[in-house]
């Protein structure tokens, strides 16, 4: 699903003007980006959790190549889907 999808289903499932729409979509997004960018995770209730991890540095590996490279640290997101979310993506909810 794309964002202008997400925008289109609120429109027409809440029957929020458009614009409106895409201010809350936007102002939502925002929040959870500034929140990562802090390092604190995003928890929500029945859908799933968003985690800032430290990774460590590495050696890697060019796939072209095969030459070995050294992989900085850096922060990547993960996501843990709720046990809720997991049960109704297999059919179980």
């Amino acid at each position: 699903m794309t964002k202008a999808q997400l925008l289109d289903s609120i429109y027409r499932q809440v029957y929020l003007p458009k614009a409106k729409s895409a201010q809350v979509v936007n102002s939502l997004l925002e929040i959870i980006k500034s929140t990562l960018e802090n390092g604190e995770d995003v928890l929500i209730s029945g859908f799933g959790k968003f985690c800032v991890k430290n990774k460590r540095k590495r050696t890697g590996r060019n796939p072209q190549t095969g030459e070995g490279i050294v992989l900085g640290e850096r922060r990547v997101v993960t996501f843990k889907c709720s046990r809720r979310l997991r049960d109704r993506i297999n059919g179980e909810g």
